[in-house]
């Protein structure tokens, strides 16, 4: 496994992978490090279908708010290069942040509407800094194929919309989001759950298993089902909710409110953000047409 901390090595090694010209195909998982399974399965998937596997590595300060953790966001390098190189990885890039950013950053990409909701209301700039970065990694690696897991399934939206408008020759593939054994969805700030958090936080996957159940009732809306979500999420103490929020996907357009669902031709996402202590944990789940329609 090669690692590239600048975009000359970067380079450099492309031109050897090349082989003078022979292109292979490349698969890239960009990340923000502190890897875990869910980042594993990205890698074996990339690995799988592609000649070459490309993972990135890299806390980008523009996603970040002024009063979040960016200075605190879980690190350790060669835990993260010990699970690429398990993983089928065979390059690594993990630039500096004064690499990427080597001067004031005067040119942004900027995704409207499948922005306007969720995390891109709660964390004003958030998707500015998300479609900058990856549009400029999408540059400097030349995939054919990008990964990115549905837990966040905004950016996975957002991504998709970016890469379609400016004509990048990527396909984004969406994958299945990796879970706890007791269906805590995986992610890098799990870290920062003392116990008593971490026992309560499973009620993001129970309240969402609750309501695949409660969409089976031909009669309930999407307010109703807002309503009962939250209703189940407030039953642990530690909860405070950001946001629980059924749109159409991808387009993340609000349906109406007061009409039952079994009318939809369209998939809908229930998506959440709940608080613990200071911990932010995003969660969802999809329904596809033939299920919002009582036919699965």
């Amino acid at each position: 496994m090669i690692l590239c901390r600048t975009i000359d090595e970067l380079k450099e090694q492309q031109k050897k992978m090349w082989n003078g010209g022979s292109k292979p195909s490349i698969g890239f998982v960009p990340t923000m490090g502190y890897l875990h399974e869910g980042h594993a399965s990205l890698m074996r998937q990339s690995a799988a279908e592609n000649d070459i596997t490309v993972l990135s590595i890299f806390v980008n300060p523009l996603q970040f708010g002024p009063n979040e953790d960016f200075e605190t966001y879980p690190r350790n390098e060669q835990r993260d290069l010990s699970i690429a190189a398990e993983n089928g990885v065979d390059l690594v890039f993990m630039p500096a942040v004064s690499e990427m950013y080597p001067r004031k950053v005067l040119t942004k990409v900027l995704v409207s509407e499948v922005t306007d909701r969720l995390c891109g209301a709660s964390r004003p700039g958030h998707f500015d800094g998300v479609g900058t970065v990856v549009s400029k990694l999408f540059h400097l690696v030349q995939p054919q194929r990008a990964y990115f897991g549905m837990k966040d399934a905004q950016q996975v939206a957002v991504i998709a919309q970016m890469t379609d408008d400016l004509n990048f020759p990527i396909t984004i593939v969406p994958c299945p989001i990796v879970r706890e054994p007791d269906g805590l969805a995986l992610s890098s700030r799990n870290v920062y759950l003392n116990s008593e958090q971490r026992a309560q936080a499973a009620v993001l996957s129970s309240s969402l298993a609750k309501a695949r159940e409660w969409m089976k009732d031909a009669s309930i809306t999407p307010a109703a089902l807002v309503n009962k979500v939250r209703a189940a999420i407030n039953e642990a103490p530690l909860a405070n909710i950001d946001y629980v929020e059924v749109l159409e996907y991808p387009a993340l357009a609000a349906p109406a409110a007061d009409v039952p669902f079994q009318s939809a031709q369209q998939r809908y996402i229930l998506a959440l953000a709940v608080k613990f202590g200071t911990t932010r944990l995003i969660d969802n789940e999809l329904f596809e047409p033939l299920e919002v329609n009582g036919n699965v």
